[in-house]
């Protein structure tokens, strides 16, 4: 509540009963089984993963369980998001390899994964203060309101050595009616007070869920960006992707039935008139089906299906300058990538074709710590620069939206040299 409610007497009777207060003992109940099975599990993991790191099995059993406490964490921060209201932004969460070993290092290594760990093995102290401080409000609140009704019925009474019967504090027999309501007035002053007693106990687990549950600060909201722009460029590749099957499958295929009935319609008419005009909309019709053609293999290289490596193998085959090509890929990339990749190879072999003078050239893939590194070297010339019509700004611009970097080295009287390296998951 905002603190003119906290000064507010009407606030503060309404307290007991308002939904905010039930769904904040709600959770404090519901986080004591939370905290023991949430502890218990962390313990199980580092013990074993510890006793198994001599073997196989014990880093993939700890990967295992970072990954589950991370969605253990995660289920206590929605549920803090529900009852509490505490709306806290799960952090990003790194990329994934596609293989199993990759998978593996990038869970030991998500610091999401082990904040989501020593949350779940700091949370039992703080559900046993919720449990205690509910059990002191709540619970003896209800007990000491109620004694009249247990004097009454026998319920909670003892005799003293004198005969008097009744509740006994240090000596202080509560049997008379004055006292009983004395005390009935002690339960309902705690009942007021356990609203704001249990709220002021969930701040430690708010501060901790925010903490370690939560996003950490800038570095957190780059790799979110890095992953938001990641989607956008595999999401980009697949639009790419499904235009040129349209085209390929559709338009292209319409086009070329098209030629095939205008051959039929020329081969069917006598005059000469007419003939002429359907031979000129046919020569249309083909010039429009290679220029499609082009068009789809500049949105997506048929040779790409196969992978990079063969990609790369068919383009530098087709170079007009001899090309002797190397490729190591251990991983294949994305497909955002992959078409990056060979769409500036073909650029650069075209340049060395058109304006280097080169008598052979050669093409090199590497793969190194999630990078690739593309590099094109030739005998030429040299004096190969952006902006002097080689389409090198082109490649610049291209290798830019995935935080790739171009370095070109071509001294006057060459040799060139130009290499591009980028991620190999945008």
């Amino acid at each position: 509540m905002a603190a003119t409610d906290r000064m507010n007497p009407g606030a503060v009777l309404r307290a007991p009963v308002s939904r905010r207060t039930w769904a904040e003992l709600l959770y404090a109940l519901v986080s004591m089984p939370l905290a023991v099975l949430g502890f218990a599990y962390a313990l199980v993991i580092l013990v074993l993963s510890a006793g198994l790191a001599v073997t196989a099995a014990g880093f993939p059993l700890l990967a295992a369980g970072l990954g589950g406490a991370g969605r253990i964490a995660g289920f206590q921060r929605r549920l803090a998001g529900r009852l509490l209201g505490e709306q806290v932004e799960p952090p990003v969460r790194r990329v994934a390899a596609a293989e199993l070993l990759g998978r593996m290092q990038t869970r030991l290594g998500d610091p999401a994964g082990w904040r989501a760990l020593g949350y779940l093995g700091l949370k039992l102290p703080i559900a046993l203060t919720y449990l205690y401080v509910v059990g002191v409000t709540w619970g003896w609140g209800l007990v000491a309101l109620t004694y009249p009704l247990q004097h009454a019925t026998g319920l909670n009474r003892s005799t003293a050595p004198d005969g008097r019967s009744g509740l006994h504090i240090q000596g202080y027999v509560l049997d008379s009616w004055p006292r009983q309501l004395m005390v009935s007035a002690a339960g309902v002053a705690l009942l007021l007070l356990a609203p704001w007693a249990v709220r002021l106990a969930t701040i430690p687990d708010r501060v901790l869920m925010r903490w370690l549950l939560g996003r950490r600060g800038l570095a957190e909201r780059v790799r979110d960006l890095e992953e938001t722009r990641a989607h956008a460029v595999d999401d980009a590749a697949a639009t790419l992707r499904r235009i040129e099957r349209d085209l390929h499958d559709g338009a292209q295929v319409r086009l070329i039935a098209l030629t095939m009935q205008l051959t039929m319609v020329r081969d069917a008419i006598t005059d000469d008139g007419a003939r002429a005009l359907v031979t000129t909309a046919q020569a249309t019709a083909r010039e429009a089906i290679v220029e499609l053609r082009e068009l789809v293999r500049g949105i997506h290289p048929p040779a790409l299906d196969h992978g990079l490596e063969t990609a790369l193998t068919t383009l530098a085959a087709r170079s007009g300058v001899p090309v002797e090509p190397r490729i190591e890929l251990r991983t294949r990339p994305t497909a955002a990538i992959e078409s990056i990749a060979y769409f500036c190879a073909a650029e650069l072999l075209a340049n060395v074709a058109k304006h280097s003078g080169a008598t052979r050239a050669w093409l090199s893939l590497t793969q190194s710590d999630g990078r690739l590194f593309l590099r094109v070297r030739d005998d030429g010339s040299g004096g190969a620069a952006p902006g002097r019509g080689s389409g090198l700004p082109g490649l610049l611009d291209r290798v830019r939206t995935v935080d790739g970097r171009l370095d070109i080295a071509s001294p006057s009287g060459g040799p060139t040299v130009v290499t591009v390296e980028l991620p190999s998951h945008a």
